[in-house]
């Protein structure tokens, strides 16, 4: 599961993450990107690398929290998560999967254990497999999520789908079939897990400070 992510990577190195990571020639930001965040949340706007053509990716904001095209508003909980067992057959998110593949940027992301938040990161960017829909606009997306593995299995038995650099295009570019073999766990190595501010359990923080235990400042 995530319910709560940190992206403080952004502007024009988040443009170059992107391009190193997925291999894609050109990539864009045609409407802008946003501020450094610390405490993301379900139905807020986040960053989406998606395919225009096998040359080029745009970056482009998105609600966190899939619309499907049959739905005609976002009443009812957030689709912020996906599961990898049920995404091809599920009714929300079986188009998504066939026709909006996308790649979900974050610095980390907290997980809570016996009611403590941890910071979960590997010290680079990373990259999440995701799934959104564009209804007349309204761009909007989820995160896959598998079985965790270890060393993350401890804190929650799910976590989101990691992407390798070489995967991304295979998620974003390939058939539904080869989109499918990544339908598992993704790599963990160099993951870690630290406590986390408390804090973090209120939306309305968003700073750094969150990514240290309380008292530390």
């Amino acid at each position: 599961m995530c319910g709560r992510f940190v992206l403080f990577t952004t502007e024009d190195a988040l443009i170059q993450a992107a391009g190193d990571a997925s291999g894609f020639a050109r990539i864009t930001a045609p409407q802008g990107l946003p501020r450094a965040r610390y405490n993301v949340a379900p139905t807020t706007p986040i960053p989406i690398l998606r395919a225009q053509s096998a040359q080029e990716a745009s970056l482009e904001p998105a609600r966190w929290g899939l619309i499907p095209h049959w739905k005609q508003d976002d009443s009812g909980p957030a689709l912020f998560n996906a599961r990898a067992e049920t995404v091809r057959e599920k009714p929300s998110f079986r188009s998504a999967f066939r026709h909006g593949r996308c790649a979900i940027p974050m610095d980390g992301y907290y997980e809570w254990h016996n009611k403590q938040p941890y910071w979960i990161s590997t010290g680079e960017l990373i990259w999440v497999a995701g799934l959104y829909e564009d209804n007349d606009g309204q761009v909007s997306a989820t995160m896959i999520t598998t079985e965790a593995r270890e060393p993350l299995d401890w804190i929650h038995h799910r976590m989101p789908r990691f992407l390798a650099a070489e995967q991304i295009q295979q998620w974003m570019l390939g058939s539904d079939e080869e989109a499918a073999q990544l339908l598992i766990p993704g790599p963990t190595q160099g993951f870690e897990a630290q406590p986390a501010d408390p804090a973090v359990g209120n939306v309305r923080n968003d700073y750094p400070e969150l990514l240290q235990p309380a008292g530390l400042f």
